[in-house]
This record gives structure tokens, C-alpha cells and sequence, in this order.
């Protein structure tokens, strides 16, 4: 059985590189196990640990990007900066195709993860990654306060207690179209209880949908 292709345009050791940090999340995720399902002292626990985006997201979203030629995207808990790449290699094709201008926002809140992320960018290439993406460390309801473009894209990935106030402070700034990706929306639906309740309300100008990858992710387009 041939494997399913891989939707990324970029060179060797790109793709080796974002094998290996895929690698070093299974392993660490292992190792968490039943924690993961914990609402005990979550966000304490994900603190320090390196748990990225599974990878068939990342294709996902990859490809997402590609398809609706996103020139500003962001990405809300960027941690050790494994989607960050992909969301930068997306945008930078986009931008090689037709020009123009953008980047990708990344927060983080915890400087040792954001200091990684940079490491691992910079492995990736400045040309190809770390040029498009403007990373904003600290609190990321100041950090988004301004200088936000009219957005494209928003990846939410984060400590669920942030997750809404986060989006609410960015509707104002999403065009219509733009596309909202929640991760682990089946497994921690509880936890995004309020973000999901938001996201589903005829009120509030989405449509959505729940995609069927492991744990759930949510699509959600604004109009």
C-alpha cells in the first residue's frame, strides 16, 4: 500500500526536519498519555511540553492556505513552531505565485517555546520560513491589540481559556471567507465548550464543520 502523498512544496531538509519534530511530538504525547485528558492543571502540565499539530493537520491546513491564497494568517499558541512552518511555506508559495505581501503572526506566550520555534526556523531557512513570519511573544490578548491586518486565516490551538477571547478580539480584522481551524475539537470539546457554542451560533456568521481527523478539527468560515 503506497503512502498518501505529501501536499509540501519545499526542499529535503524541510521535510526531514518537520519529520523529525513530528517524530519528537508522538514520542512526548506517548509519554503523556491519559494526562492529555486531564482538565487538572492542563494548562500547567502543557506548559513545557512539545506537543505539535499531528502532522495529516498540518498537510491540511498546508493545503487550506494554498487554496484560498492566504496572505495573512494567525496562529493563535504557536509553541515549539512546527505548524508555523507549514503555514510560512504556504504563504510564501503564495506570494512566489502572484506577489504581494504578508505574513504569518505567530503567539506564544512562554519564552522558552518561542525561543525553540525561532530555532527550528531558522533550521527550516530564513529565506523560506522565518522572513514571513512575525512572531509576537507574551500575552497574545496585548500582542494582537494592533497591527493586525485584515486576515485570512486563523489556526487556534491554544490553552482553551484563551481561545475565545482571542477570537473575539481578531473578528473584527477576519475578511469574509476567512477560515477559523480549531484542533482537537472532538476531544476537548468540553474544554471549548464556550469557543464552539460561539462558533455554532447562527448569530454569529459562521458556517461549520467538524473534521473527521483524529481528536476532531473544526472549520469554521466567517461571512
Amino acid at each position: 500500500m503506497s503512502l498518501p502523498p505529501n501536499p509540501v512544496v519545499a526542499p529535503p531538509h524541510v521535510l526531514s526536519l518537520l519529520d523529525r519534530l513530528h517524530d519528537e511530538s508522538i514520542k512526548q504525547e506517548s509519554v503523556l498519555g491519559s494526562y492529555l485528558s486531564s482538565a487538572d492543571g492542563f494548562g500547567d502540565l502543557m506548559r513545557d511540553k512539545f506537543i505539535a499539530l499531528d502532522k495529516d493537520k498540518c498537510h491540511f491546513v498546508y493545503q487550506l492556505a494554498r487554496a484560498i491564497d492566504a496572505r495573512n494568517i494567525v496562529e493563535v499558541g504557536t509553541s515549539f513552531g512546527v505548524s508555523t512552518i507549514y503555514l510560512a511555506l504556504a504563504l510564501g508559495s503564495n506570494l512566489e505565485r502572484s506577489g504581494g505581501k504578508g505574513k504569518v503572526i505567530a503567539t506564544e506566550k512562554e519564552s522558552t517555546k518561542a525561543a525553540k520555534a525561532l530555532q527550528h526556523w531558522r533550521e527550516a531557512g530564513d529565506e523560506l520560513v522565518t522572513r514571513h513570519i512575525d512572531l509576537r511573544e507574551g500575552n497574545l490578548l496585548e500582542t494582537l491589540k494592533e497591527s493586525v491586518p485584515t486576515l485570512d486565516l486563523l489556526l487556534i490551538d491554544i490553552w482553551a481559556p484563551v481561545a475565545l477571547p482571542a477570537l473575539k478580539l481578531l473578528e473584527p480584522r477576519m475578511r469574509p471567507g476567512a477560515v477559523v481551524i480549531v484542533d482537537n475539537s472532538i476531544s476537548s470539546a468540553s474544554r471549548y465548550a464556550d469557543l464552539l457554542a460561539h462558533l455554532r451560533s447562527p448569530t454569529n456568521g459562521y458556517i461549520n464543520l467538524t473534521l473527521p481527523y483524529s481528536n476532531g478539527l473544526e472549520m469554521s468560515i466567517k461571512f
